[in-house]
């Protein structure tokens, strides 16, 4: 690894192919667009292909989000049956993983629909059943949740009733003021409706007694939820313009207080709190490199949770928190140490949440020869799934090529904002096309009919075909696509409609 401001392993760009595609005749490309996408009218498209179709735009401005959709928390204690109503409410059973104490779980999201209304399912599970952590890590999963979501289902055992740790999350869902639906789970029969009675001591209105299980009430809850659910979330809208936002990331002790405090310029203090209590996110601005940035929930960085099992847990969240504000990601990794699977974990989060990313590989000063050869092996290793990412060597306690960071992120904000026209883009597939078809499956060859970019932030495609693609051509258009055009320091999002022609 060098000290460049940008690691040499990111894809090189092929300049034959770039050369070849600004050489085309725009117009003609145009047209040629314009041809392949009335062609698609022979096939059978859904309301989602025409939504997708009709908000194209070849402006390179403008900025394009998917309709952000409602989102609805699912809060409560263990061995409630959170996980057996977020099933029941998607229809499907999905692998909900059970925690254990001391091991990280994240937030789970899952796509929803009822009534034809789409929405947002976030389960919120992975207390810590731990007597010491408990109330510090209830109280932060239920911040979270209800910072980030529209509605809010509180899930309690009918058959237990209310517990102190019920009634401490209550404490927190009264200030919230967001819409919250009292679950009253386990309710199997008519005969066990009147356990769900002694609930209206927790103060939140009426209990809806339900069956996960079984299925039972769950209609009359999700029709009551879609009456206060607006059509478009409230929090899960994105910020337009305005300082670019940043957040610091990283498992604990990686550096990122040290950082942020070298960011700002001065030695800031230290939010001591007990866990538990309500927090204040806390954003800052930075002036660096001669423009203005927002570096996200700071207070989640500055704040020193003391739990002995729960600290993973609670940083995790701070992960979520933050990812859900930011726009580009600097995740620092401590190059003393081997990189560790927390590490991993934590860029696995950011590639989830779709956000740009920056790799800075922090207390650079500290290591020897033999230190870095042992990394790049490590980088090769546990990294290869980013190497298009900005890599930046950094002290961020002395301030060592700190002047490195902003163009790091100048670069990935601005491949995050990338939008390639659509006549461009098929004249790409088609140039894909012809250098390297796709293999004969069976008897059929799949064939591309049309493709466009989704939206930005991150690029998202989407490409029309007439047969299921396989992992590894979608792997090499991904390739390609980066090689053409860079995307340093952003995700890329390709999804494939198989359509089929209409029957005459």
């Amino acid at each position: 690894m060098n000290n460049n401001d940008f690691d040499d392993t990111i894809p090189a760009i092929d300049t034959e192919l770039v050369s070849r595609l600004d050489g085309l005749d725009e117009d003609l490309v145009t047209q040629r667009a314009a041809a392949l996408r009335t062609g698609l009218n022979e096939y059978e498209l859904d309301d989602e292909d025409f939504d997708v179709l009709d908000s194209v735009t070849d402006d390179p401005d403008a900025i394009q989000y998917l309709p952000a959709l409602p989102v609805i928390a699912i809060v409560g204690r263990p061995n409630v049956g959170k996980s057996a109503l977020v099933n029941r409410i998607l229809g499907r059973r999905e692998a909900v993983v059970e925690d254990t104490p001391g091991v990280t779980r994240d937030r789970v999201t899952y796509k929803g629909e009822w009534h034809e209304r789409k929405f947002s399912l976030v389960d919120t599970g992975g207390w810590e059943p731990d007597a010491k952590g408990i109330d510090a890590s209830v109280a932060a999963q239920a911040e979270l949740a209800i910072e980030l979501c529209d509605v809010v289902m509180f899930v309690v055992d009918a058959n237990v009733g209310p517990t102190s740790t019920d009634e401490a999350v209550v404490r927190l869902l009264r200030k919230a003021g967001r819409p919250v639906f009292l679950v009253a789970n386990k309710v199997d029969d008519i005969r066990q409706e009147p356990e769900a009675a002694s609930l209206w001591a927790l103060g939140l209105g009426q209990p809806w007694p339900v069956s996960a299980l079984h299925g039972r009430g769950v209609a009359d809850l999700l029709d009551a939820i879609l009456e206060e659910l607006p059509e478009i979330s409230a929090v899960a809208k994105r910020e337009v313009g305005g300082p670019r936002r940043v957040a610091i990331l990283g498992r604990p002790n990686v550096g990122k207080s040290s950082l942020l405090n070298k960011v700002v310029g001065e030695e800031r203090v230290v939010v001591n709190e007990l866990a538990g209590t309500t927090r204040d996110p806390v954003d800052e601005q930075v002036e660096l490199g001669g423009r203005v940035w927002r570096f996200v929930d700071t207070a989640g960085i500055r704040r020193r949770v003391h739990l002995s099992q729960g600290a993973d847990f609670y940083a995790s969240l701070r992960t979520s928190a933050a990812l859900e504000k930011a726009e580009v990601a600097v995740v620092l990794i401590d190059v003393t140490e081997v990189i560790s699977e927390q590490d991993v974990r934590v860029i696995d989060l950011v590639l989830e949440s779709g956000r740009a990313l920056v790799l800075a590989f922090n207390k650079w000063d500290q290591i020897d020869d033999d230190r870095r050869r042992y990394l790049e092996r490590e980088i090769e290793q546990d990294l290869a799934h980013v190497a298009w990412a900005p890599r930046v060597n950094i002290s961020a306690k002395t301030g060592r090529h700190m002047e490195k960071l902003v163009p790091a992120l100048e670069t990935a904000l601005e491949a995050w904002d990338t939008r390639i026209a659509t006549g461009k883009f098929n004249a790409f597939l088609a140039e894909l096309a012809a250098e390297h078809p796709h293999p004969v499956r069976s008897g059929k060859q799949p064939r591309i009919l049309f493709g466009t970019q989704a939206s930005s932030r991150p690029p998202t495609f989407v490409i029309f075909t007439t047969g299921f693609l396989d992992p590894g051509y979608r792997r090499f258009i991904q390739r390609r696509l980066r090689e053409t055009y860079g995307f340093v320091g952003s995700p890329i999002n390709i999804s494939m409609r198989v359509r089929e022609k209409r029957k005459r």
